[in-house]
């Protein structure tokens, strides 16, 4: 099982309604370094600021974040994806809380 895969199987503790994992080693220092990027969209965020939010994501992964070395987050209950789903495409990426 890929790192991305333990990872995506990880957050489904989460039960979201939306998740994608990205590998984007290749982005960082060469690729000598694992970077992932993840979009979790979970009713489980309802009410929690981004702090507690990403606190949240870290504590589901455990042990598994000492295995790569970033992870950019964004977090968004189902309501604020619905949002950003709706809203037109826009040249500037929106920013997850």
């Amino acid at each position: 099982m890929t790192m991305q895969q333990r990872i995506e199987s990880t957050l489904g503790l989460l039960q979201p309604e939306h998740l994608q994992v990205l590998d984007e080693s290749h982005m960082h220092s060469r690729g000598l370094q694992t970077h992932f990027k993840a979009v979790v969209v979970s009713q489980q965020f309802e009410g929690l600021n981004r702090v507690k939010r990403h606190q949240k994501v870290y504590g589901t992964l455990g042990e598994l974040m000492g295995e790569f070395h970033a992870l950019a987050l964004h977090t968004y209950t189902p309501e604020e994806w619905a949002q950003i789903d709706a809203a037109p495409a826009s040249p500037t990426c929106a920013g997850g809380s």
